[in-house]
């Protein structure tokens, strides 16, 4: 397949995808004459890297040309649209343009319709790595499987939990922690978990959600996490009044009886509808005045937050007090 589209900030993800087509078609001895590293956000690089493809190889194995940063289906210009269409047929089966960026495609750019449309005919190749949301701790789990199996790992489940409960959706970082855990044992448990890896992933969502659970230990010792990073109070404290505003719209929605999570998502100012989805499971059994109650408290913290308080004292007064 000529042509390589992969898309996603799971740079990490992306990097093993593309190490290993590098491994497959390339000749390690051939390499620095049929492997070239171009960067799109350089000027003429994009233009350079639709030359070299169409170049057959030399001597052996196959010729492979990645593009980083590539313009072609995020904002191409139409001199450099006119140019990737016209090379599209013309790129040798020897030869491999990759493709990379984080963003996904765009659809509307006649060049990403004119690649979807040989990705679909089988001409081409399509490979997306989307980091799962932060609420989406489903997606955070499965993130950490997949990583796991890429690099010939047995996760047990308490480790694929605690390994999101201490790096979240940081894939660098999984992946250089699982191959240090990997040193010890193919098999990774949550105890050699908590040995080896240290450091506590949160954002102000999770400080909600401890909230949520009526678990104020968790959620102080993740405000605390998020103050020692450098996070400033008042923008946590805008995070965590939206998210509990949310669950309380959710709450009411459904009490009345609305099913209709695209209603219930504009009603709720979420972006999201799929994230109603997730909510619903959160909230089931909560009643709306549980979440009246948090604001109160958050309302609080915010004042004595304005009123010059450490945010420490100021969360730990207003949440208990």
């Amino acid at each position: 397949m000529p042509i390589h589209l992969i898309w996603g900030d799971d740079a990490a993800a992306r990097d093993r995808a593309v190490n290993g087509l590098i491994e497959t078609v390339v000749d390690p001895s051939w390499a620095s004459l049929n492997l070239s590293r171009l960067d799109g956000a350089e000027v003429g690089q994009a233009a350079q890297a639709l030359d070299e493809a169409r170049t057959p190889p030399f001597a052996a194995g196959e010729r492979l040309v990645l593009l980083q940063r590539s313009p072609f289906c995020n904002g191409c210009p139409t001199e450099l649209a006119d140019r990737f269409e016209a090379a599209l047929t013309l790129i040798p089966d020897s030869s491999h343009l990759v493709l990379v960026n984080a963003s996904k495609p765009d659809g509307r750019l006649r060049t990403t319709k004119a690649l979807q449309k040989r990705i679909k005919a089988g001409l081409d190749q399509e490979q997306s790595f989307p980091l799962p949301a932060v609420w989406d701790g489903a997606g955070q789990r499965q993130l950490v499987q997949r990583t796991g199996e890429a690099l010939g790992l047995r996760l047990e489940p308490g480790a694929i939990d605690a390994l999101v409960d201490a790096i979240g959706t940081d894939s660098a970082r999984l992946e250089s922690e699982l191959r240090k855990l990997s040193l010890r044992s193919s098999t990774i448990s949550a105890e050699l978990v908590a040995d080896l890896v240290g450091g506590l992933a949160t954002n102000a969502l999770h400080v909600g959600d401890a909230l949520l659970e009526g678990n104020p230990g968790d959620a102080i010792a993740r405000w605390d996490a998020l103050i020692d990073a450098g996070e400033p109070a008042l923008r946590i404290m805008a995070t965590l009044t939206g998210q509990i505003r949310g669950w309380l719209w959710v709450s009411l929605m459904e009490q009345q009886g609305e099913r209709d999570v695209a209603v219930i998502a504009k009603a709720a100012g979420i972006g999201n509808p799929k994230r109603i989805y997730v909510m619903r499971k959160q909230l089931q059994g909560r009643p709306p005045q549980r979440f009246l109650s948090l604001l109160g408290r958050l309302l609080e913290v915010e004042a004595r937050l304005k009123r010059g308080a450490q945010p420490g004292d100021a969360f730990r007064d207003g949440l208990l007090g």
